[in-house]
């Protein structure tokens, strides 16, 4: 059988609730980006700024929360940001490595040409 939630005190409430607002704001702003630039090059920026910066203020909100309802440092939700931080820049340089590849085996203009190596 569950427990019932402790209760959270007022300044603690406004803490978690503003950094939800953030996280949700900011992951917001990345979908409707990706929702409204023209571009496949341009679409991949916002939802990185989505998932970074969105889900760091999610983090930190549970964080708090767990802390203070459990009267316990919780901090294992650092792991999911480290996670975040080094995947997020890692997929986001190879679907624009892979995009760049299809566009120039198309021989789409868009793109600028491969450089020769020296």
């Amino acid at each position: 059988m569950m427990q019932p939630a402790a209760d959270l005190p007022l300044w603690a409430a406004i803490v978690v609730s503003t950094f939800l607002l953030i996280g949700a704001s900011l992951a917001l702003i990345g979908a409707i980006g990706f929702l409204r630039l023209p571009t496949f090059y341009e679409r991949l920026h916002a939802p990185t700024l989505g998932t970074s910066w969105g889900i760091g203020g999610v983090m930190l909100a549970s964080m708090i929360f767990f802390t203070v309802t459990s009267q316990r440092l919780v901090i294992h939700e650092i792991l999911i940001g480290i996670f975040v931080t080094v995947t997020t820049p890692v997929t986001f340089m190879l679907l624009a490595r892979a995009a760049l590849h299809r566009d120039r085996a198309a021989k789409n203009g868009k793109v600028p040409a491969k450089q020769e190596e020296p």
